[in-house]
């Protein structure tokens, strides 16, 4: 989700100290690759991306093996870095571990207190809007959301933090799925507004059917046709 700086009274942005090197690369190179400004298949060189960012080398290095262990690269020693393609089983095991912690959260989520129905409502409301516009990208970190809210509702910690560790992959194959099948946006706002009535009108087993429903049509058509 995009954020706000807030500044101490008195403070211009300019008095706010810029994050290390190694860390606005590695922003730069992940945000690249989730929004698919750098797409799988490609490859990026130390060179570029220094001069990209406007730093040298060496935290260029630092960047990449971080985003390495997190799977979205891979290192070639001498050539650069390789953006990873979305494969057919990573999305099985995504779509997979979001049914087994949804379908609970969705039946757990009933009956969903006020605050959590506002809640959703004014992410869908948002999401309308980034759809009407055109931006992908903002839709997809929206829809993550609008999950993610359901499963925190719960008030189990530790799901919340598995269910966060799928984030950028979600987002990844989330912004893939919807510029190949751009079609698909309309019918996600179908069933966010389905899943929505669902929990007002306190039906936990209408609820997670809608849920199984909307996240295994991902995985029945985005197999095999993420690139």
């Amino acid at each position: 989700m995009r954020t706000c700086c807030i500044y101490p009274v008195g403070m211009s942005s300019l008095a706010v100290k810029q994050p290390p090197a190694a860390d606005r690369v590695y922003t730069h190179v992940k945000q690249g690759v989730l929004d698919r400004r750098y797409e799988g298949g490609l490859l990026l060189t130390e060179g570029e991306l220094a001069e990209a960012v406007g730093v040298s080398r060496t935290p260029v290095r630092e960047a990449l093996l971080r985003l390495e262990v997190e799977g979205l690269i891979k290192l070639y020693p001498k050539k650069g870095a390789l953006v990873l393609p979305v494969s057919a089983q990573e999305i099985a095991d995504v779509v997979e571990t979001r049914l087994l912690v949804e379908e609970h959260a969705a039946r757990k989520a009933v009956p969903a207190p006020p605050g959590l129905v506002e809640r959703l409502e004014a992410l869908l409301a948002r999401q309308k809007e980034q759809a009407a516009a055109g931006d992908l990208a903002a839709a997809a970190v929206t829809d993550r959301c609008f999950h993610a809210e359901i499963v925190r509702s719960g008030g189990n910690e530790i799901l919340s933090r598995l269910y966060d560790q799928l984030r950028d992959r979600q987002l990844r194959m989330g912004v893939a799925v919807m510029h190949s099948h751009p079609d698909r946006i309309a019918k996600t706002l179908a069933e966010h507004e389905e899943i929505l009535q669902a929990l007002r009108s306190g039906d936990a087993e209408a609820a997670v059917d809608v849920v199984h429903r909307h996240v295994s049509w991902f995985s029945h058509l985005a197999r095999g046709e993420v690139r």
